[in-house]
C-alpha cells in the first residue's frame, strides 16, 4: 500500500480510542483508521505507511455496521467532533466501549474482573461544562461559534442543538453568537494573531442551577469593549435578558493574549456577580472557579464517587491518602467515615478550593498538600492504610508509582479516565503483588468514546 493512495475494506474490530481495525482484501497488515464502528465497509486514505501499524484517515462509509440502529437525535453529529457513537443505540455503545476496556485489560492480566458497565442518569444534557471556540465554518466565512470540526484544527461546527449539552448552556450559545455576529466583532485568527473573539466558557451546578458565564476575548479593541461601545456591558445585559431555568452566579470577561489555543485568563474583569458557582455532589456542598476540575456530568460523578467509597471499604478511623486530589471531592467524600484523608494535587488552584470547599462542609480532617506526588509523597510522615488514585489521563508517572506501591497497603482504589494508562500502570501493580479483585466501567460521557474505570486492588500473601 502506498501512502496517500485510497482503499477500501471492512472494520473488523475496534481499539481504543476509536480506532478501526481496517482488513483491505489482498493486504496482510490491517490499517488503523479512526471514526470507524465494527463492521463498516469503508473507504480512507492512507497516511502512515509504517509496515506493523499503517493508519488511515477516513473518507467515506460505504456501508453501515450492523450495530448501528439509530437515527443520529443531534443534527451537528457528522460534522462535530464530539460525539463517536450516536448511530448506535445507548446499550450498544455501552457494550462497545466496555468491549474496548475489557480487551486491554484481558491484554496484561487475562480475566481481568470486569463486571459491567453503569449508565449514566442522564444520556442527553448532562455536560456541565462546556468550552466553544470562535471562528468561521469555512475559510473568510461568516462569524462561528461552537466546537471543532471533525479533524479539524481550524474550522469551527455552530452547535446550538448539541444534545449532551444543558439547555441553558444551549441558549447561552446562541445569544453569545447573535450579539457578537450581529456587531461584526471579529475573532481571533490563529495564524494571523489578530481579532477579539477567541473562547465562550459555560458550567452549571445540576443541583444549585447557577451558572457561570466566562467571555476570552483579546486585549485587542481594549476600548470598544470597555469604554467607547461597552460592548462587555451590553453583553451582560444581553445575557441576562434571556430566559433561563437555572440562575446566573456570574458573568466574566476574561482576556487572553496567549499564542495557544487553550482557555486561559491573563485578566479577569466581572461583569456581573462573582467568579465561582456551587455545586453538589452526594450531599456535600463544592465552591467551583471557572478553571476548577470538576466531573463534567455531575449525577455521574455520584455513580462513580460512590463505587469508589463501596470498594475502599471499612475506613473508619483509618488514613487515606487521596492522590491526585484535584478540587478534593473524593476526599471529601470519603472523609465523614475515615479518620483522616490527605490529598496531594499538582494545581496550587485545585488545592486552595479543596481546602476552602472541606471548611464549606465543615470537614476538619482533611489536609491538602500542593505538589507533585513524585515529591511530595517523600515528605508525607504518615502512613496510609489504603489509597484512592485519579491520576489525570496519562497515568501515573513511572517513578511515582513505585514509591505509592512501596507503601504496601492492603488495598488501593484506582479510577482511571484512559483505559490504554491504567493497562500500562496494571503491569506494574501485578509486578508489585497487588491484584485486581473487581471493576467496574461507569460511563459519565455518553455517545462520546469517554469512559471511567474504577478498580480495586488487593495485596494478599497469597499472590
Amino acid at each position: 500500500m502506498k501512502k496517500n493512495e485510497s482503499y477500501e475494506g471492512v472494520v473488523t474490530a475496534l481499539r481504543f480510542p476509536n480506532k478501526g481495525i481496517v482488513k483491505v482484501e489482498g493486504e496482510d497488515v490491517p490499517v488503523l483508521v479512526k471514526n470507524t464502528l465494527p463492521g463498516q465497509r469503508v473507504r480512507f486514505q492512507l497516511k502512515k505507511a509504517r509496515k506493523s501499524k499503517p493508519e488511515g484517515n477516513l473518507s467515506e462509509i460505504l456501508e453501515r455496521s450492523p450495530l448501528e440502529n439509530a437515527v443520529p437525535p443531534c443534527p451537528h453529529f457528522s460534522d462535530c467532533g464530539g460525539c463517536a457513537y450516536q448511530t448506535m443505540d445507548y446499550e450498544n455503545q455501552k457494550e462497545l466501549k466496555l468491549s474496548q476496556v475489557r480487551e486491554l485489560l484481558n491484554a496484561v492480566y487475562k480475566d481481568f474482573p470486569l463486571e459491567e458497565c453503569i449508565s449514566s442518569p442522564a444520556e442527553w444534557e448532562y455536560r456541565n461544562k462546556m468550552e466553544f471556540s470562535f471562528g468561521d465554518e469555512v475559510k473568510d466565512g461568516p462569524l462561528a461559534l461552537g466546537l471543532h470540526k471533525r479533524g479539524s484544527f481550524y474550522d469551527i461546527v455552530p452547535v446550538p442543538d448539541c444534545r449532551i449539552v444543558d439547555s441553558d448552556l444551549r441558549k447561552i450559545l446562541s445569544a453569545t453568537l447573535e450579539f457578537f455576529k450581529d456587531r461584526e466583532i471579529p475573532f481571533y485568527h490563529k495564524m494571523r494573531h489578530e481579532g477579539v473573539l477567541r473562547h465562550l466558557l459555560v458550567r452549571k451546578g445540576r443541583a444549585t442551577g447557577e451558572i457561570l458565564v466566562c467571555l476570552v476575548t483579546t486585549s485587542q479593541e481594549r476600548e470598544m469593549l470597555f469604554e467607547g461601545e461597552k460592548l462587555a456591558e451590553k453583553y451582560r445585559e444581553h445575557l441576562l435578558g434571556l430566559s433561563i431555568e437555572g440562575s446566573y452566579a456570574g458573568i466574566l470577561h476574561m482576556i487572553n493574549d496567549s499564542l495557544s489555543d487553550v482557555v486561559k485568563a491573563d485578566e479577569i474583569t466581572v461583569l456581573y456577580g462573582q467568579d465561582y458557582f456551587y455545586e453538589e455532589i452526594l450531599g456535600l456542598k463544592f465552591k467551583i472557579s471557572p478553571f476548577s476540575f470538576f466531573q463534567t456530568n455531575s449525577a455521574g460523578a455520584e455513580v462513580l464517587y460512590s463505587v469508589a467509597r463501596e470498594y475502599i471499604g471499612d475506613i473508619a478511623g483509618k488514613t487515606v491518602f487521596d492522590l491526585y486530589s484535584g478540587t478534593g471531592t473524593i476526599a471529601q467524600v470519603l472523609a465523614p467515615v475515615a479518620g483522616s484523608v490527605t490529598g496531594v494535587e499538582i494545581v496550587e488552584e485545585a488545592v486552595a478550593a479543596a481546602r476552602e470547599n472541606a471548611r464549606l462542609n465543615g470537614l476538619d480532617n482533611c489536609t491538602f498538600l500542593a505538589g507533585d506526588v513524585l515529591k511530595i509523597i517523600d515528605e508525607m510522615r504518615q502512613t496510609p492504610d489504603t489509597i484512592v488514585l485519579d491520576p489525570p489521563r496519562e497515568g501515573i508517572h513511572p517513578k511515582a508509582i513505585r514509591k505509592i506501591l512501596d507503601f504496601g497497603v492492603e488495598r488501593i482504589v484506582y479510577i482511571s479516565c484512559k483505559p490504554t494508562s491504567l493497562a500500562r500502570d496494571l503491569e506494574v501493580f501485578l509486578e508489585y503483588g497487588y491484584r485486581p479483585v473487581k471493576a467496574q466501567c461507569v460511563d459519565m460521557f455518553p455517545w462520546t468514546r469517554g469512559i471511567e474505570t474504577v478498580v480495586l486492588f488487593q495485596k494478599s500473601a497469597l499472590f
